[in-house]
């Protein structure tokens, strides 16, 4: 039995789900958004799973992607760092994408 949800009803389950905090309210946006594009690219639809999805996917700065995977930014201006993090993302992993605060909701890898 499927059940369609709004991105509205997305954003309430992580709150019932005690997970509100896991991740910003337009980093749960773009996740909705990668979901739903998914299901319409592949014609599969999902279950909505929220600790699943706090299990797979992340919402972390620049910087604090590369300390965890270990990505050289040395030396390189905010711009830069950016580009570096998500060439190392886009090559390893999915990107759902940018928040307005420059922060990068990805799956974990």
């Amino acid at each position: 039995m499927i059940q369609t949800i709004t991105l509205s009803d997305f954003r309430t389950a992580f709150h019932n789900m005690g997970r509100k905090d896991q991740f910003s309210y337009e980093g749960l946006e773009l996740i909705f958004d990668y979901i739903e594009e998914y299901e319409q690219d592949t014609g599969e639809q999902l279950e909505l799973d929220v600790i699943a999805i706090c299990c797979d996917w992340a919402e972390d700065t620049p910087e604090e992607i590369a300390a965890a995977y270990d990505i050289d930014i040395e030396g390189k201006d905010e711009d830069e760092i950016k580009q570096e993090v998500i060439d190392h993302l886009d090559y390893h992993t999915q990107v759902a994408g940018q928040t307005a605060t420059g922060s990068i909701v990805y799956a974990q890898f």
